[in-house]
């Protein structure tokens, strides 16, 4: 770790007990739950960390998308994302590099709403390959962990 991330406190910190999956979790000044559904044994008192990464990827998707067509001045009005993940046997996926085991899916839908020419949608359904968090799945990630 560098020393200037080591002077940085953490943007993120999560806290739970050993006894359950509930989580609370602090982003600067904002509180968030997390847990899992009752049904994988938890107690549904927040969304499952799958679903926390789906709402990344698409406020990420939505903020680029509004972001690139307020910048041009184009009539978007409105975004909407909707997004699933499951896991998927990798030989059912062709454009995938594993071949065996699973792999995990996540599929996302783009609703635009305002009176956009066909060139404009399809301008910002490429642009939102270009969120900074469909940048970094999609991309090598290097996690260091350490104990303390």
């Amino acid at each position: 770790m560098s020393e200037t991330a080591s002077n940085t406190p953490p943007h993120v910190i999560v806290r739970g007990d050993s006894d359950g999956f509930a989580q609370a979790v602090e982003i600067g000044p904002h509180r968030l739950a997390s847990d899992e559904p009752i049904a994988f044994g938890g107690t549904n008192t927040g969304p499952s960390p799958y679903d926390l990464l789906l709402a990344s990827l698409g406020t990420c998707t939505s903020m680029t998308i509004s972001f690139y067509a307020r910048r041009r001045g184009w009539p978007l009005k409105s975004v909407t994302v909707s997004l699933s993940h499951s896991k998927i046997h990798a030989i059912d996926c062709a454009e995938c590099e594993t071949k065996q085991g699973k792999v995990d899916q996540i599929e996302r839908e783009i609703h635009l709403t305002g009176p956009l020419t066909d060139e404009q949608r399809c301008k910002l359904m490429e642009i939102a390959d270009r969120c900074p968090v469909h940048q970094t799945l999609t991309s090598e990630i290097n996690i260091q962990t350490c104990a303390v």
